[in-house]
């Protein structure tokens, strides 16, 4: 630091401010397209595993298994195991798993209401920028 500068060089802060909120984990998270999947059909009621699975197009036996144990330790997800014969275990939202189920349901009322403007600013664009190419 030279003799001038004796002031505190402050650092730009996120978008949370100077703390750290976790939008990180968050978007981590909800970044999976599985979770998204997941969230979505546990927001309609508790569900069994087989019932995910086939609720679920395309996610295999190995991702279903990690994705609701991710969201079982991150507390969106309980899971419930019954002592029978084959073994049954269901799934349900938690309290805070709801209130993000909810905030994604509004993320994707958004996108559907959005979706023929961004394609059509996609449109305008691609035409615009394409001699940049």
């Amino acid at each position: 630091m030279s003799v001038a500068h004796t002031g505190v060089t402050l650092q730009p802060t996120g978008p949370c401010g100077d703390d750290d909120c976790g939008i990180r984990d968050v978007l981590d998270r909800i970044g999976d397209k599985w979770t998204v999947l997941v969230l979505v059909e546990l927001a309609k009621g508790v569900r069994r595993f087989r019932e995910l699975e086939r609720a679920v197009p395309g996610i295999s036996q190995r991702m279903l298994t990690l994705t609701t144990r991710r969201l079982c330790r991150d507390g969106l997800v309980e899971r419930t195991a019954y002592a029978t014969i084959p073994p049954q275990v269901d799934y349900r939202l938690t309290p805070m798993g709801a209130s993000l189920a909810e905030a994604v349901a509004r993320l994707a009322d958004w996108s559907r209401d959005h979706k023929d403007a961004m394609e059509d600013a996609r449109g305008r664009w691609d035409a615009a920028h394409a001699d940049e190419t």
